[in-house]
């Protein structure tokens, strides 16, 4: 085994004592959204507070925080909205925090919200600091801030909660701590049904560790068999040498095993790009494996339970709220409506626009090789959000979390001299700020 093999992973805290400049960046940009959501409210004669801790889900998680599961609204056209569809971790963080601290659910909700957006930014920062250095973890964290959805970073919703359980899940599996992977994957399965990708992630990410260990096994198995002719036969002239008297000094060579090329390649890439992974002992990446998909089933199965409808009890309860998976079906229908009239046809050709970046900036990242466990998470994400069959308002929030979609946009404000990346950064922040206020002023749930 390889000094690679064996190293210990790097502990995270020097690495958010040096990202401290870009944590300190996430909170001003979170600020100024926050200061432009209540000017915009008071204009308009609304509660900014309503508006981030009261409003449309965040209703739902402090209700059940507060009286628990079986809460349902049934809609005049048959539909049932049960608060089953809800994960639970958030509430029980609220009813945690309420119980320990002198703030109503919804307060403690906020506070989760913003605690949870924080470690978010840090883990984000984490992942691609590790991928591709410090800069690019800086920016990468800005790009995650200043998105056109940002406020919901600040909202008593679950979305800054579950990224921040998948990027600490996804940094801890490229630095090779594997156990803390699936309890943190697991913890995210608690949150959003999007866990799944963590799941995932985790998984593949074992796998091909376990490939890759394997087929190095072999190689060096190869090497050394080729060697053993080679040395045996250093040994008998060696022998023949001896018994012949020879009397005139002989150096034999220290047999050592030169560094393999893999781990030379291994150790360049420690210092640039992407990262490799420490082996760990095959159990520990075994018990990642067993933990990871804890929390989702878990929550899952016991939905099924109460409902009486076995495993598929929560695609059920789902139903209800008009939720599903067709392959993106409904979303293409949805965006080729927009173009039965002139002012629509912009909204649709942005959302192609919008939805051809993505798929662009996804594939962008396969093609500079980023890691397999950001390339299945992210994969996951997009496709469970532009794929589900309702709330297409809501696809630009549950895209959120899939972070690694950024790290090329990042890469390239990285290359910017640093007053120029600022200048950018500044004018999205901005925009950000302008447009969340506008978009929770409208009419419906973000």
């Amino acid at each position: 085994m390889t000094d690679l093999e064996t190293r210990v992973a790097p502990s995270p805290a020097p690495l958010l004592r040096r990202a401290a400049p870009a944590l300190l960046g996430y909170a001003a940009v979170r600020a100024l959204g926050l200061l432009a959501l209540v000017a915009w409210s008071a204009a308009r004669g609304k509660s900014a507070y309503t508006l981030l801790t009261a409003r449309w889900d965040s209703l739902w998680y402090t209700r059940v925080a507060e009286l628990g599961y079986g809460y349902e609204v049934r809609l005049p056209n048959g539909d049932i909205h049960s608060n089953l569809a809800f994960f639970p971790l958030l509430p029980w963080l609220e009813r945690l925090l309420h119980a320990v601290v002198p703030l109503s659910y919804a307060d403690a909700g906020f506070v989760v919200s913003l605690l949870a957006s924080a470690a978010a930014a840090a883990g984000v920062l984490a992942v691609a600091d590790r991928v591709y250095g410090p800069r690019v973890g800086w920016c990468a964290v800005l790009l995650w801030a200043v998105l056109p959805v940002g406020i919901v970073q600040s909202m008593a919703y679950s979305e800054s909660l579950f990224t921040a359980l998948a990027a600490w899940s996804l940094y801890a599996v490229l630095t090779g701590r594997w156990v803390s992977a699936g309890l943190l994957a697991a913890l995210a399965g608690l949150t959003r049904p999007v866990g799944a990708a963590v799941v995932a992630a985790v998984w593949v990410a074992c796998v091909v560790s376990f490939v890759r260990e394997r087929s190095a096994r072999r190689a060096h198995g190869a090497s050394n068999d080729e060697r053993a002719p080679a040395q045996g036969h250093r040994a008998r002239a060696g022998s023949e040498r001896a018994a012949k008297g020879t009397h005139h000094k002989t150096h034999a060579p220290a047999v050592t095993q030169a560094p393999s090329a893999a781990f030379g390649t291994g150790a360049s890439s420690l210092t640039h790009g992407a990262q490799s992974t420490p082996h760990a002992p095959v159990w520990r990446r075994a018990l990642g494996m067993a933990l990871a998909p804890l929390g989702a089933a878990g929550y899952v199965l016991w939905v099924g339970h109460r409902t009486g409808k076995g495993p598929l009890g929560y695609l059920d309860v789902q139903a209800g709220w008009r939720n599903g998976f067709d392959g993106g079906y409904a979303f293409a229908r949805f965006v080729a409506d927009k173009f039965t009239s002139f002012p629509s046809a912009l909204a649709g050709v942005g959302l192609i626009i919008g939805v051809a970046l993505l798929i662009w900036l996804y594939v962008t990242g396969v093609r500079g090789r980023q890691p397999v466990e950001l390339l299945v998470y992210t994969g996951v994400v997009l496709a469970l959000a532009l794929c589900a069959s309702s709330y297409f308002g809501s696809k630009p929030r549950l895209l959120m979390p899939a972070f690694p979609v950024l790290l090329p946009l990042a890469c390239a404000l990285a290359r910017l001299r640093t007053s120029r990346s600022v200048l950018v950064t500044a004018g999205l922040a901005v925009a950000s700020a302008v447009y969340g206020a506008f978009w929770l002023n409208g009419s419906g749930p973000p």
